[in-house]
């Protein structure tokens, strides 16, 4: 994993050598381990370079194959490397490195744009093919890897980061719409759109390519969700095992590394998994145990270290506890948003950062997370009314009525009552709508929301549309947005096998019982692990991840917070006179904490409102 860097002269003009070392050594961070840059006639090419496979100067980049007519900078993992390299050795390609970014070259070489579609991993890169005259760029499935881009009358630029393109504004203003959903209180984020005016990104599973003879660019979808049909007709026998293969492969190479591995372990079902599966692969191969960092949090109520603890005992593993209290919390906010780049909704955020952190002093390059658990198999309360529409449209209400009945008995968020009030909030828009119109009147203008609230209610209807809409727009690509930016300022990779995109098709497509049965959430995940991990864990109901103790922070950070709300002249323009300083005091403390962070963020990165 590393940073990259493109500028394009739409003008034929060339490259300035210090305007794209600026741009690469602004990303320094991600990429400790080198740099490079190519400079020829209107177009750069800059990279910083996290060794992580082959870690000898033959993986340096920008990388041009053998004929050269092809370079690359790119950031990512293809983690199917060793099975592409021998497919394409059978092609006729000839390799001198064991980087998987050569295999990156040469599977362009052979396959074209449709390259993307044969690697299973996270990337974002950008070929400058020299025989087609164009620049190709491509983002991975799911957008794990970030592609932000700019186009100016001059130029056409692109980075891993938002700070490599902020020189090419003419000033920092906030794109208004983000921002006022953000303050409303929206989960999700424009998949496109940037907090930035000017500024945009790449959506996962997109390619976008530059012609750089008419300056045209264009933006194709290369990979959509879709259903298997055949997946849902399995036995509940066969849909685990064959999800338990797919998982374990998906770890298995995401363990490939020529530096040292560990995880993420919060002590919830799914960072626990990956754990246990991940360190039973480990030890297999290597000497010494597996490494596991957890954020612990002061609070008693949302500390999950028992749990934690009961995960690196069964699996003898070696692990490093973080603990933030709140002066830890203080210090450290500044550099989370610099970070961050962008605003962000929770100090989870912050617990995250500290893995991040405690990962770099020990050494451990590769982290395993267990990010996208729930959003495959219906791990959030939201999605318990679309289940039993699915189950009245199979079985009849009748059955969906015992179904609802049987399964609260077991697990008191699935009460009659609970799933009533989910489904009227999350399939009602104007609902939705009023209610955010209601918290948010401090506000002179509200943004334009209604129309994504209705996509929202109409996906609420149909299970897979719902899993396919928060995996493609409303609540994977922020999550990874944070992990990433926490990730790379400390120099780690992160790897995720649940957004293995065999796995997360696999289970978008299993059958209603085999996510949720007797109350029990993500329930082929948990027959899968049955007897591999402590009962505690397995058939455990609570999940936190890394919680922040939030209300203690908040607290403390009050009055700072109040202050910097009420003096943000950002914040002034958007509020209506009075009407913020009158009603802060009564807001609830997620919305005092967005109100606080983008004043912050409009403080620490300049930015205006018009």
């Amino acid at each position: 994993m590393c940073g990259i860097a493109g500028v394009i002269g739409l003008e034929g003009q060339p490259i300035a050598r210090d305007m794209l070392a600026g741009m690469v050594d602004r990303i320094a961070h991600r990429g400790p381990d080198g740099e490079g840059l190519l400079l020829e006639g209107n177009v750069g090419l800059g990279h910083r370079r996290l060794a992580i496979i082959d870690l000898t100067p033959d993986g340096h980049q920008p990388m041009t194959n053998r004929r050269g007519d092809h370079t690359v900078v790119y950031n990512g993992e293809i983690y199917n490397h060793v099975e592409l390299r021998l497919e394409l050795e059978r092609a006729g390609h000839v390799f001198t490195s064991r980087s998987d970014t050569e295999v990156l070259l040469a599977a362009y070489s052979q396959w074209g744009e449709d390259c993307v579609s044969h690697f299973n991993g996270m990337w974002s890169f950008a070929i400058l093919d020299r025989r087609r005259n164009r620049l190709f760029c491509s983002r991975d499935r799911f957008g794990k890897k970030p592609f932000y881009y700019i186009r100016t009358s001059g130029y056409f630029a692109f980075g891993s980061e938002i700070r490599q393109l902020l020189p090419f504004l003419t000033k920092r203003q906030a794109h208004r719409e983000t921002l006022l959903q953000f303050l409303v209180g929206a989960v999700a984020e424009p998949v496109d759109q940037t907090f930035y005016e000017g500024v945009r990104k790449l959506p996962g599973g997109y390619n976008l390519t530059l012609d750089l003879g008419s300056r045209q660019s264009t933006i194709s979808r290369y990979h959509e969700l879709r259903r298997d049909a055949s997946v849902a007709s399995l036995s509940l026998g066969e849909a685990v095992e064959r999800f338990s293969d797919l998982l374990k492969d998906a770890i298995r190479v995401r363990l490939r590394a020529d530096v040292p591995v560990g995880t993420c372990l919060s002590g919830g079902l799914d960072s626990s998994t990956v754990a246990t599966l991940a360190a039973a692969q480990y030890h297999a191969v290597a000497d010494g145990p597996f490494a596991a960092i957890t954020a612990a949090s002061e609070l008693a109520a949302n500390d999950e270290t028992d749990y934690a603890r009961q995960v690196v005992q069964h699996n003898q593993l070696r692990w490093h506890l973080v603990r933030p209290e709140y002066p830890d919390f203080a210090g450290s906010l500044d550099d989370v948003l610099r970070a961050q780049e962008e605003p962000f909704p929770s100090p989870s955020i912050v617990m995250q950062y500290f893995v991040m952190k405690t990962a770099r002093q020990h050494g451990l390059t590769v982290l395993l997370d267990g990010q996208g658990g729930d959003e495959t198999l219906l791990g959030y309360e939201r999605y318990f009314a679309a289940h039993y529409l699915a189950e009245a449209k199979t079985g009849g209400w009748p059955h969906t009525l015992r179904s609802v009945i049987r399964n609260s008995r077991n697990n008191a968020l699935m009460a009659p009552w609970r799933v009533m009030a989910y489904f009227a909030y999350f399939n009602s828009a104007r609902l939705r709508w009023g209610m955010y119109r209601h918290r948010s009147s401090y506000l002179r203008e509200l943004p334009d929301m209604l129309s994504g609230l209705k996509e929202y209610e109409a996906a609420g209807k149909n299970v897979f549309d719902l899993q396919k809409l928060e995996i493609e727009k409303t609540n994977l690509p922020a999550l990874l947005r944070y992990e990433d930016k926490n990730a790379m300022w400390h120099a780690i990779e992160t790897r995720l096998p649940f957004l293995d995109y065999r796995l997360v098709e696999f289970s978008l497509s299993l059958s209603g019982d085999a996510k949720i049965a007797d109350g029990w959430t993500k329930y082929a995940l948990r027959k899968a692990m049955a007897g591999r991990m402590p009962d505690s864990i397995v058939w455990r109901r609570n999940k936190l991840g890394f919680e922040a103790p939030t209300s203690k922070w908040f607290t403390q950070h009050r009055q700072i917070m109040r202050e910097s709300v009420l003096g943000s002249p950002v914040l002034g323009e958007l509020g209506r006179p009075g009407a913020l300083a009158h009603r802060y005091e009564n807001l609830n403390p997620l919305t005092q904490w967005r109100l606080y962070i983008v004043s912050a963020w409009a403080r620490t990165f300049d930015v205006v409102l018009d």
